[in-house]
């Protein structure tokens, strides 16, 4: 019943300033509609100084139009009451006898400067800061989506993860753009309480003079005390509406209210406060000052700065003991400690010791983001990642990060402290270190962390430092998996598929292959990118392939067989495969030359037929390339894993499908191409 009730408080109370404008109300109900009218405005002035990011008060834009629309209806209810009645209430008479001391010049004077103040200062202001915050969000929004897509690329975030975040940036540009648009309301009211309390004015005196028989100068003691005093129970609510509206769209995204933040941040000097404060002090030495305030102030302000410098102090000397704790500490030379030393880690980031504060603990922290990619690569892969050391390295270059795996490096990059990269063409105007992006190749630049909106205004993709590497780490051992997953790997995983279907498991496990055997079956898929968790399917494919041979190369043909349909999809547009074919009599004579080896089956041709196959074939893909669209290269099965290992390194991993690998899933196949020995013909 009470959250019904409060579905229609905001219904009811719009209809009940409409009614306002047509309906007569008592002097005493307008009374406490007034006084509701300023605490409202109170209420949504410090709200906005208490939430932490503006979308925590989205409701304010339609609230403004509410309050809006409030006042302009307490404006037609009480200049009727004033006109008809020559008395409006209690709280207009007190603030035009008592606030303003009864002066009708003084009243006038106020009520000038409170217009000027909200109009001139205070609305102008947020109008423009509105339109522009307005502009920049949108032209921000491509650079956000792109940057969550890519954080949930690399495992950083979750599916809803990235929802959640993509509803945010749409709904922080829909709560701009409708700032941008109610702080035309605050303008607007601004012009017409000056408007009505000229009307009011005149209209008052008129009848005053004509309609009551009053004498000029009784006339405008009467009603122009009462106009006055009716504008500034209006202007007040309506200055602290616009206030508010300045203080929402001027918030940025802060983890704390205004206030905490504002007081931490003037107070992160100490020798700016002890500098004030020596001013005051020196400015109340100056003859015709006075001394009593400007001392209060300068020593209030001292005694700030000396607290901070002791908090300082503090701080220093218990990070200094933590230091001698940690160097004094015993070290211990045992044997475990020393195997554990020597031991060869599979996955190793080395950063340089400017680096170690990517692992602080922060809410961008590398190992919380670390542990997010290792879940994201075994539910796409199927591989379990070991877990990934970090260590600092004073052998690296400063802002350098080095991934190892086993002790090899397979990737290096830069992430200096205080900077984002910026990925994008116009980047010349933006200060900073040009550099490649380390997984694409992509031109960009370290800018300072404080310009990543200017970054962003450009069209720029910005990527955090912590981001820049996981993406790396994401991209190695994706690229990699097949030798980061071990024989204990392998086990644990067969472990479980014997709990979910035992048969499988027990049909193939040790009778037909060994544990080493079906190792190599599954390194094989993983070397081409292939998700080895449809275990199950894989081993009852192995354990028909393995009655009939257990060469390594068709068992993993024998795997893909299996999975033929699910390789197929991540590369379908819709229904629809692309696909490169091979012409018929170049694909017999291969065939015809194909020779099994100890790495495989290769395929023996001319030299020179072989660079004409080559050439047609990279041809092909980037014409495939050019139409922004993707294609695959099918051909006879007992073809496909040597035409792979020859073009593998040829068209940046162009994927080669066979013939049943294709047709087992339910598709409809477009030939883009055809590569032959001399050329390629587009179909």
């Amino acid at each position: 019943m009470n959250r019904n009730l409060i579905k229609l408080a905001v219904p009811v109370g719009v209809v009940g300033i409409i009614l306002l404008l047509v309906v007569p109300i008592p002097a005493g109900l307008l009374d406490v509609l007034i006084i509701l009218n300023i605490m409202l405005g109170l209420v949504t002035l410090l709200t906005t100084m208490f939430v932490k990011k503006p979308l925590d008060f989205s409701v304010f834009p339609s609230l403004l139009l509410v309050a809006t629309l409030f006042r302009l209806g307490l404006n037609v209810a009480s200049t009727r009451l004033v006109l008809g009645e020559g008395y409006a209430g209690q709280v207009i008479e007190a603030f035009g006898h008592v606030a303003v001391g009864g002066s009708i010049i003084i009243g006038a004077v106020i009520f000038m400067i409170l217009v000027v103040i909200q109009f001139v200062v205070v609305t102008k202001g947020a109008e423009r800061v509105a339109e522009v915050g307005a502009r920049f969000t949108l032209d921000a929004m491509p650079g956000k989506q792109m940057a969550i897509d890519a954080d949930l690329n690399a495992g950083l975030i979750t599916d809803a993860e990235a929802k959640d975040r993509r509803a945010e940036v749409s709904a922080e540009a829909d709560f701009y753009g409708a700032m941008d648009g109610a702080s035309k309301f605050v303008k607007g009211d601004a012009i017409a309480g000056l408007i009505i309390i000229i009307i009011n004015l005149v209209g008052g005196i008129a009848i005053g003079m004509l309609q009551r028989g009053l004498e000029l100068g009784e006339a405008v003691n009467t009603y122009a005390l009462l106009t006055i005093g009716d504008g500034l129970v209006t202007q007040i609510p309506a200055l602290l509406m616009a206030v508010s509206t300045g203080m929402i769209v001027t918030r940025s995204n802060a983890e704390t209210d205004i206030g905490s933040t504002a007081s931490a941040q003037l107070t992160q000097s100490r020798n700016a406060l002890t500098i004030a404060g020596a001013a005051a002090v020196l400015m109340g030495l100056i003859p015709g000052m006075p001394v009593l305030p400007f001392l209060i102030v300068g020593m209030a302000l001292m005694l700030i700065a000396q607290r901070i410098k002791a908090g300082e102090v503090t701080k220093q000397a218990s990070i200094a003991a933590t230091t001698a704790a940690e160097r004094s500490a015993p070290k211990t030379d045992t044997t475990e400690d020393l195997i554990e030393q020597m031991r060869v880690h599979a996955l190793e980031i080395m950063l340089s010791p400017d680096l170690v504060d990517l692992v602080s603990g922060a809410s961008d922290d590398l190992l919380a983001r670390v542990r997010g990619l290792r879940r994201k690569i075994a539910m796409d892969l199927g591989v379990v990642v070991p877990p990934v050391r970090t260590r600092d390295s004073v052998d690296l270059p400063p802002a350098t990060y080095v991934i190892r795996i086993a002790g090899v490096e397979y990737g290096r990059g830069l992430a200096p402290a205080g900077k984002v990269l910026a990925l994008g063409d116009a980047l010349d105007t933006l200060p900073g270190q040009v550099t490649i992006e380390p997984v694409f190749g992509l031109a960009g630049k370290w800018v300072p962390s404080e310009m990543r909106h200017s970054a962003e205004m450009t069209g720029a993709t910005v990527i955090d430092r912590v981001s820049v590497v996981v993406t790396h780490l994401s991209s190695i051992i994706t690229t990699n998996a097949a030798r980061l997953l071990t024989r204990e790997d392998v086990r644990v995983l067969t472990d479980g598929v014997k709990q979910v279907n035992p048969s499988a498991v027990d049909d193939l496990i040790p009778g037909l292959l060994s544990l080493a055997e079906v190792q190599r079956v599954l390194q094989g898929l993983l070397v081409e990118q292939i998700p080895i968790n449809d275990l199950p399917r894989i081993y009852e494919a192995l354990s028909l392939r393995a009655k009939a041979s257990n060469d390594a190369e068709g068992l993993v043909e024998a795997a893909r067989q299996a999975l033929g349909p699910a390789l197929t999809a991540q590369y379908l547009d819709g229904t629809l495969l692309r696909v490169i074919m091979i012409d018929p009599t170049l694909e017999q004579s291969m065939l015809e030359g194909l020779r099994p080896s100890d790495q495989g089956t290769q395929i023996l041709m001319d030299p020179a037929r072989l660079e004409n196959v080559l050439a047609s074939v990279r041809t092909s893909v980037a014409r495939v390339e050019a139409s922004g669209q993707t294609a695959v290269l099918v051909c006879a099965p007992a073809l496909r894993p040597a035409i792979r290992r020859l073009i593998s390194t040829q068209t940046g991993g162009l994927p080669v499908l066979s013939y049943q690998e294709v047709t087992s899933a339910n598709v409809t196949i477009e030939t883009v191409g055809v590569v032959r020995g001399a050329e390629t013909i587009s179909a």
